[in-house]
């Protein structure tokens, strides 16, 4: 059924089946940006009995570079996804989409020749959004704070956002965290390639091909539970009508963030100050991370000086997407232990 919000926002509402049969509300929200003609996608989920709400249990997601958030962090696999995992412990969990990703607004300029326009959505703009998508959830549930997930690029984006407003921070977790970069990135830009365009695009072959970089041999073949790589590709390139259209199909993405990679992160040049972190942060990945490998989380650790509880957890036989692989109920109970410390549990 159709819901109005505040604000003259729609959602649609269904009731979904979670783990120890709790019952779970789904809404998906477009919130207005500041900035004229953009929205962003916001899906919550919930317990459907849920009647308060609290900083310790609640939780908003952003996703990395490439992918958007819905199409991994609520893609059943086995019939349950990381979204719905969280949300039946008892939390009000939210995902959004930074503007030019998946079901948000994408810039008028991703529809012309990305060599005509300049890198979009650097990370400025991103942390933006979070924090428009923060306020609307802190106004909604007539909170101050709320539990801030990154993945990936995501990192980088909630930790700027997190050292800029600490005070609306409870905890703050970092899956695959990135930090100053001593190796190339897999996400490119490739060396001659010549100056960045606007956005970018990616095949399913480069995605699986950029996932096993790292992976034993012997490891390739068991690593992704059958039909879950296809579940992913199916869902994630369906977000891109524009993209489906070519042949192979690819999905856009903005080049902002390659752009930054560039001018700070491989310059040795951070982009926030981990010790304005003031808040327990977890910074969790897997063994087999070559697009952020560990060395990153191994330097970022230490200098969040002022980070109360901190915590670096490694995973065992896993990649920068161990969130859809074999192994990935270990990064789920991690993430889980490191949040229900708050009270949450």
């Amino acid at each position: 059924m159709k819901l109005a919000l505040a604000g003259g926002l729609m959602a649609a509402m269904i009731a979904t089946a979670a783990p120890a049969q709790t019952q779970l509300v789904s809404e998906d929200i477009m919130v207005k940006s500041p900035d004229p003609g953009i929205e962003i996608f916001v899906r919550n989920k919930r317990p459907a009995n849920m009647t308060s709400f609290r900083p310790e249990r609640t939780v908003i997601y952003v996703h990395g570079a490439t992918y958007p958030a819905s199409t991994a962090f609520d893609l059943k696999l086995d019939g349950l996804s990381w979204m719905d995992y969280i949300a039946s412990r008892g939390y009000d969990v939210y995902l959004l989409d930074l503007r030019g990703y998946g079901k948000s607004t994408r810039p008028k300029e991703m529809g012309e020749d990305p060599k005509a326009n300049p890198p979009l959505v650097r990370t400025d703009t991103a942390v933006k959004d979070i924090g428009t998508v923060v306020d609307f959830v802190l106004k909604r549930r007539n909170i101050a704070r709320a539990n801030l997930i990154g993945w990936s690029w995501g990192t980088i984006t909630m930790a700027a956002y997190t050292a800029q407003n600490p005070g609306k921070v409870e905890r703050l977790v970092l899956y695959a965290p990135g930090w100053i970069r001593q190796t190339p990135s897999l996400a490119g830009p490739q060396p001659g390639a010549g100056p960045l365009g606007a956005y970018r695009t990616a095949s399913r072959e480069q995605a699986m091909t950029r996932w096993m970089t790292g992976v034993p041999e012997d490891k390739k073949a068991t690593l992704i539970p059958a039909g879950w790589f296809d579940a992913w590709a199916d869902a994630t390139w369906a977000t891109d009508p524009e993209g489906a259209k070519q042949n192979p199909p690819v999905i856009r993405a903005p080049n902002g963030v390659l752009a930054d990679n560039t001018d700070y992160w491989a310059a040795g040049k951070p982009m926030y100050d981990p010790a304005k972190i003031t808040v327990p942060t977890l910074l969790v990945q897997a063994e087999w991370d070559r697009d952020l490998p560990p060395y990153m989380a191994q330097t970022l650790f230490p200098v969040l000086v002022n980070s109360p509880a901190k915590r670096y957890v490694m995973l065992a036989e896993g990649t920068h997407t161990i969130i859809m692989e074999k192994n990935r109920m270990k990064l789920f109970e991690a993430v889980q232990s490191f949040l229900d410390e708050a009270g949450g549990s």
